[in-house]
């Protein structure tokens, strides 16, 4: 697609400046038997060309060569052909423009007519704002289609220029990502692919990690054994063992989990993957009022909602901006993910049920989150204005294989995020809950006395009416009120709150909740109430990076504080219609 791809080159190349054209994935070109010749590109545009492959290196030297020369020739001044009554006019606002020294570049009347397109009055001083105003009217007067002229022009001069120095084959072979794309993009094959990848990702999750988690495990409970012996007893002993590692170590065991989350979207984004997927994704998403474009986002919020966010720039219908925004943080992302398998552990032990059970329910969550992303983004498309969405355009690339360099280099960014995240929100969380847990000390050795009369006992005690009809008791509160902050805080919390219970420092935290009792003897974490829980995860917004990041991108804090209140209420909504549907129905 060199031809399309020289449209933003020729734009750089048009303001005078040196430059160097880099033409990358020239094997590609070569399978598919195109021939390019690069003298004649470089007469053609004025500029050094250089051809690579950039996944071995393949060019690197020459480029380094031509970037170290002193002077660098400038390129050939372009003059783009305009329309005769259309370029008179712009030529005419321009002089005008300039004049009232609104436009800078004198010689740029195309530019600078690309950049009044794009640039309404707020930025500017009155006088500047009006004339911009009065020259956008002239032309959309005159010339309702003139944007669209001015892309034409440009397209035109490009095949006519450059056209000549790519030849193509006669007849196009049919590629392998052709043949692919037949089965990965067909109505009812590329669902059932799409399906089979996501369930094998999450049968990953269940069957690999188990390895790396138990070593993590058994490495947390080696530390905590190690205080106790070497620390005499006291309340330092207790932050250190029961707060901190307690705290932190119970949120780094889903560590292998989370990665292997990270390392599968990796895959899908280097083969070529995540672009068929949001292909087959358009025609849904358009049943909301988005297109395909909205969906990218909503997958890279399965790993996490800020990319996801910031990702919706290439969104270019502002209320569609600003509904995909509003939706994302219901994608399930990592820091769901331990909340969810913490709660199937407890639902349905191991010695119970088989992995594709597990597998089934962790699949039912995610689709409960994208489905509610649906169904919001319908309603939002219809309650935020009546100004249609813009049509999907979307680039399918040529299926290749991943880069595991930079897959790898990718986890392990994901890995220093994570326990730098354990390292300093949970950390610091964790303390917190310790101390008002532990403080003011309760004369009854009993530490359920101790929980009850403690700081966070009368807070949880607080809430625990609000809750109570969602089945939730006042512990299970502090950990709702905790994971304001982050998500995960939640499993931490949970730890801290039973350790200090319990006073069993080495018993697995999913046990310690198939053990805990309501008052009349009966479990407290039954498969409904964990059932509960997952649902109210699927839709709070619980993280306080999303909401900074969300009142980055819209400029307001309007969107976020009514972004962390639907979502509030919808998690509280259906939480409530799960314990109480299925109480009444006996589970």
């Amino acid at each position: 697609n060199l031809e399309r791809n020289l449209y933003l080159a020729t734009q750089v190349l048009e303001l005078g400046l040196p430059a160097i054209l880099v033409l990358n994935m020239i094997d590609v070109a070569e399978e598919k038997e195109i021939q390019i010749d690069f003298a004649a590109l470089e007469k053609c545009l004025g500029a050094t060309v250089i051809p690579m492959q950039a996944h071995v290196r393949k060019g690197m030297v020459a480029l380094k060569f031509a970037m170290a020369r002193r002077h660098l020739p400038p390129p050939n001044k372009i003059q783009l052909p305009l329309p005769k009554n259309l370029g008179e006019t712009i030529r005419k606002i321009h002089q005008t423009l300039s004049e009232a020294g609104v436009v800078q570049h004198k010689e740029l009347a195309v530019e600078s007519l690309y950049w009044l397109s794009q640039h309404g009055p707020k930025p500017l001083k009155p006088p500047d704002a009006q004339a911009l105003v009065s020259a956008k009217q002239t032309l959309q007067r005159q010339f309702p289609d003139w944007e669209e002229q001015l892309v034409f022009a440009r397209y035109g001069w490009i095949q006519e220029h450059c056209g000549p120095a790519i030849r193509r084959p006669g007849v196009a072979k049919t590629s392998l990502t052709d043949r692919i794309d037949a089965v990965l993009l067909h109505p009812l094959w590329g669902w059932t692919a799409a399906v089979a990848i996501l369930g094998v990702l999450f049968y990953l999750i269940f069957s690999i990690a188990t390895g790396p988690m138990s070593w993590i495990e058994a490495g947390v409970e080696a530390a905590s054994q190690t205080v106790q012996e070497i620390m005499p007893p006291g309340d330092l002993r207790d932050l250190i063992q029961k707060g901190i590692i307690a705290g932190v170590g119970n949120v780094v065991v889903f560590l292998p989990q989370i990665l292997i989350l990270f390392f599968f979207i990796g895959l899908m984004e280097d083969t070529g993957y995540m672009a068929r997927l949001a292909f087959i994704m358009d025609r849904l998403m358009s049943k909301v009022g988005l297109n395909g474009k909205s969906f990218l986002p909503l997958l890279s919020s399965y790993a996490c909602a800020v990319p996801g966010i910031m990702a919706t720039r290439t969104i270019d219908n502002p209320k569609d901006r600003l509904i995909t925004i509003l939706v994302v943080p219901l994608a399930s992302c990592s820091a769901r993910l331990p909340v969810y398998l913490l709660m199937i552990a407890a639902m349905i032990p191991a010695e119970q049920a088989s992995t594709t059970v597990k597998v089934g329910l962790m699949m039912l969550m995610y689709f409960l989150g994208t489905f509610s992303a649906f169904v919001f983004a319908w309603i939002f498309h219809r309650g935020l204005g009546k100004k249609e969405s813009a049509p999907m355009i979307l680039e399918l690339p040529s299926y290749k294989a991943p880069s595991l360099k930079g897959i790898a280099f990718h986890l392990w960014e994901r890995t220093r995020i994570f326990i730098r995240r354990a390292g300093t929100i949970i950390l610091g969380i964790s303390i917190l809950i310790w101390a008002a847990s532990n403080y003011p000390q309760s004369k009854s050795p009993d530490p359920a006395v101790q929980m009850s009369e403690s700081i966070a006992g009368k807070i949880g005690r607080g809430i625990e009416p609000l809750i109570a009809p969602l089945g939730y008791d006042w512990k299970i509160g502090i950990g709702l009120l905790a994971s304001f902050a982050a998500r995960e805080v939640f499993v931490g919390t949970m730890s801290i709150i039973y350790s200090v219970e319990e006073d069993e420092d080495n018993r697995r935290l999913r046990n310690r909740l198939l053990a805990e009792k309501k008052p009349d003897g009966s479990p407290r974490y039954t498969p409904l109430l964990c059932l509960s829980l997952m649902v109210f995860y699927v839709f709070a917004m619980q993280c306080m990076s999303t909401v900074a990041i969300v009142k980055r991108e819209t400029n307001s804090w309007k969107w976020p504080l009514f972004q962390l209140g639907y979502m509030t209420a919808a998690a509280y909504l259906a939480a409530l219609l799960v314990f109480q549907i299925g109480s009444a129905l006996g589970y």
